[in-house]
């Protein structure tokens, strides 16, 4: 993909109301993305519906939810869940009486792991296992959602997985290196996809992040084809990344944070989104703007480019309220650090020459190098530095604001979407932003 269809005006069209059915595809955990969707969904009076993962029990077997965990994860979510275990990915699946993916990489250490080999054919028997799995659960899922849907109605379908690290000790010393590593520590994100574990890796990253958006669409055709027969629409949304359009000399630029080794099953699930289009399905995968969340937080450096949302809201006639967010932001840094002091960082971190080399949306995900690691961890570390207390930082104020913006565009956008991938950058974010705020 050489092109971004960007949304670039604030989305007015709506076809959805009460009674219309809001399907969560994925569990929902603590406060993220998809929180956006279901505030929206439940303005317009539509019906939640979720679905949970489910759980391990102590021999790593997955179950349903108990009665109790339904009750505070139906709570949480505010509707009803089905509750049939939908755990993506292989990595603790086989055939039976035979050893998981993750079993395999139990013998793994910091010394070996570049050069352990994995026996291929029996990973591909439990890849089939694990997609069989699921594929039979999304059929429990889809034949219990069918009697909740009334003729008619529109649906909206929310996948939000993603993920599919396998749970491996050694993985997280070599994950330390890859994302926080500097100097000696330093480790290249390329030896790891050279790698049998990297390999292993990028292929449950597919499971679990793209592949399971084709599974819900072909799962949920009879679906599809019931509601728009007797006059509903069907719709399909996806979170996405692949770098951000943000303020960068005054000018919106694409940039991204390198290395995401996940942007491969990224542009898969695009690919999934393209597929879907073609045929005549409304599938639309969002790229969205870096944020920190706890599981971005592996990832330092990936909050960097969240700063310059505050140039942003201004920029797009924020006004008072604009200002009110410098000043909330001024608030958390420390006697001696000014706003504009740590702005003028980033300003410099763009402007380098090897950030740069980065900004190449052909080459992307690109990987990560000694000198890349060096400014940008070195940057995150000194303007965490800056801050009174680090767990009172201004990107989780910023984070907040890109959800607040998100969740509106994603939902109206996709009454009537441009593509089947389309990008959500600063400039419209600060757009929806001020215009919920401001007007």
């Amino acid at each position: 993909m050489s092109s971004r269809v960007s949304l670039r005006d604030i989305p007015k069209t709506n076809i959805f109301r009460k009674g219309d059915v809001f399907v969560l595809f994925g569990e929902l955990f603590g406060r993220g993305y998809a929180n956006g969707l279901i505030d929206e969904a439940r303005k317009v009076g539509m019906t939640i519906v979720g679905i949970t993962v489910g759980r391990r029990d102590e021999n790593n077997a997955l179950r349903p939810l108990t009665d109790e965990e339904l009750a505070q994860a139906e709570a949480n979510l505010g509707g009803r869940i089905i509750n049939v275990p939908l755990m993506a990915g292989f990595d603790l699946d086989s055939p039976a009486g035979e050893p998981t993916p993750t079993d395999l990489l139990g013998d793994m250490t910091l010394k070996s792991w570049q050069d352990d080999k994995l026996d291929w054919a029996h990973i591909e028997k439990c890849r089939e296992a694990g997609v069989q799995r699921f594929k039979n659960s999304v059929a429990k899922v889809m034949a219990e959602l069918d009697g909740m849907i009334p003729d008619g109605s529109n649906v909206f379908f929310a996948h939000t997985m993603a993920g599919g690290i396998p749970k491996v000790k050694v993985f997280l010393a070599i994950a330390n290196r890859i994302y926080k590593g500097q100097g000696d520590r330093f480790l290249s994100s390329r030896a790891l996809l050279d790698s049998d574990l990297g390999k292993l890796i990028l292929m449950n990253f597919d499971e679990v992040t793209a592949n399971t958006f084709q599974y819900l669409i072909e799962g949920s055709a009879a679906i599809r084809a019931r509601v728009e027969r007797t006059g509903g629409q069907a719709r399909y949304t996806a979170y996405g990344y692949h770098g951000t359009e943000i303020l960068i000399e005054d000018r919106y630029q694409w940039q991204t944070y390198t290395n995401y080794t996940q942007g491969y099953a990224k542009m898969r699930l695009e690919r999934v989104a393209e597929s879907a289009w073609a045929n005549g399905i409304k599938a639309t995968v969002y790229n969205c703007p870096e944020i920190r969340t706890n599981s971005s937080d592996i990832f330092v450096g990936v909050e960097l480019s969240l700063f310059p949302l505050l140039n942003a809201l201004k920029k797009e006639c924020g006004g008072a309220w604009a200002e009110a967010q410098w000043q909330a932001c001024r608030a958390l840094l420390q006697e001696g650090f000014t706003l504009e002091g740590l702005l003028q960082n980033i300003n410099d971190y763009n402007a380098s020459d090897v950030m740069k080399g980065y900004r190449n949306f052909e080459a992307w995900p690109m990987d990560n190098s000694r000198e890349l690691a060096d400014l940008m961890i070195g940057t995150s570390d000194a303007i965490t530095q800056m801050h009174k207390d680090r767990k009172a930082l201004v990107t989780d104020l910023l984070s907040a604001l890109v959800l607040e913006g998100t969740g509106p565009l994603m939902f109206y956008e996709t009454s009537s979407p441009a593509a089947a991938v389309i990008w959500l950058n600063h400039d419209v974010i600060a757009k929806q932003l001020v215009e919920r705020h401001c007007k």
